[in-house]
């Protein structure tokens, strides 16, 4: 038989697909379920990280932040009398940070200690923002992609007003009208006693701030605890996060080394969570394995239970470079459906997740509180996740026809039409 050509090869591979509806379906299934749960994997994995990092640049960091040095070596207690820059005013510093390229925001704010009396919670934190600029500029929660409040409003500048989470408020039995008597510790050390009016309530997706943190006005912390125009930190956020150490760097050469200048990054949980980036990776890792033998499982299957055609194949004069090309065609059209129908129900998930997020407080029980993780997970909807899930799709099926085809191939017609 004369050689055959390289598009009879492939005519012949694909007629052979649609000899046997059931045999293509099963491997296109298989190829399918392997790539579309590859996809989803690593969107939630993906889509997981990037919300944390999302939560820890909004709740605790900012892209860049500033503090004292005297403050940063006690921060676990939240001093008030350690303010940046040797006191100088929270307004002239905002003012010259954002005259810097790259800045999008700065905001100061303010977190101290309190205690509670005639309450069932005896602790809490209060958190002086601008309210209305930290609002406008950033989502608090990410379920719904807004500011977070739920009933109410948020503080007026320079009132005796204040907002708690949905968790603070249950826990305690209060609502909105009601006073929350506390005391706390201004920069002078005395003894500051406060009874701020609850106006509203919020849900945040840091459930440490929903359960633990008063919101108040900056202005009004300002003034309670004797800072003067004075501020305790400063938050900047940065057009893009990865304009974040860029700045970090100029702000350093501007600041004294009286102040400490920390990127995001720094973050104890963000490098946490890098550490365990690997055992997402080795976790990862294990599922494409799972799935590559799901793939290799059916396509050996498939060629195993077809020995007799290649032996068929073999007597009519084929080569066995021919048969084995006849197989890696048919293999690679395979795949490729497959992967294609693997993709498209992978992205119509992603897609959907991308905008309808998973409860995570739901998933853990609601006993993380104390990790900067978002209450809630978008999937991540990404082109590139997509055309991984494919080639890894394509590639592996393909290059596992070739040695079960290459081994069948060499076993002689005759044999082969005897099995």
């Amino acid at each position: 038989m004369k050689s055959s050509s390289f598009s009879t090869l492939v005519t012949i591979a694909w007629r052979n697909i649609k000899r046997n509806a059931r045999r293509t379906s099963l491997c296109i299934v298989a190829v399918a379920i392997a790539v579309f749960f590859t996809i989803v994997m690593q969107s939630m994995t993906t889509g997981m990280m990037a919300g944390m990092e999302n939560v820890v640049q909004v709740f605790d960091t900012g892209h860049v932040s500033i503090a004292s040095a005297d403050f940063e070596a006690e921060k676990e207690y939240s001093p008030a009398q350690y303010p940046v820059s040797g006191g100088r005013s929270a307004a002239e510093l905002t003012q010259a940070i954002k005259a810097l390229p790259g800045v999008r925001a700065v905001f100061p704010r303010i977190t101290v200690y309190a205690t509670l009396q005639d309450s069932t919670k005896k602790h809490a934190l209060l958190w002086g923002l601008d309210i209305d600029g930290e609002t406008a500029a950033n989502n608090f929660n990410m379920t719904d992609k807004s500011n977070g409040l739920v009933e109410g409003r948020f503080p007026a500048p320079g009132t005796n007003e204040c907002a708690v989470g949905t968790v603070f408020a249950k826990k305690t039995g209060l609502g909105i009208g009601d006073k929350i008597p506390l005391k706390t510790v201004s920069a002078q050390f005395s003894d500051k006693m406060w009874a701020p009016v609850i106006i509203g309530i919020y849900e945040f997706d840091y459930q440490k701030y929903d359960e633990d943190t008063i919101l108040v006005d900056f202005n009004r912390l300002q003034r309670l605890l004797v800072l003067g125009e004075a501020t305790q930190q400063l938050y900047i956020f940065a057009d893009t996060a990865a304009r974040s150490e860029a700045l970090a760097k100029e702000l350093t050469s501007i600041f004294g080394d009286d102040d400490v200048i920390r990127d995001w990054r720094d973050n104890y949980f963000v490098a946490m969570m890098k550490q365990t980036k690997v055992i997402y990776y080795l976790v990862y890792l294990v599922f494409i394995i799972v799935a590559s033998f799901l793939i290799v499982n059916t396509v050996v299957m498939i060629i195993h239970e077809r020995i007799k055609e290649i032996g068929m194949m073999g007597s009519l004069g084929m080569t066995r470079r021919e048969i084995v090309q006849v197989f890696f065609f048919e293999a690679l059209f395979l795949s490729i459906l497959g992967a294609l129908a693997g993709c498209a129900a992978g992205g119509l998930v992603t897609f959907i997740g991308s905008w309808f997020p998973f409860d995570f407080n739901a998933m853990t029980g609601g006993g993380m509180k104390e990790f900067p993780i978002s209450g809630t997970i978008y999937l991540n909807f990404s082109p590139g996740i997509l055309a991984g899930g494919f080639v890894f799709g394509v590639v592996i099926a393909s290059i596992c026809t070739l040695i079960p085809s290459l081994k069948s191939a060499f076993v002689e017609p005759v044999e082969a039409l005897r099995r």
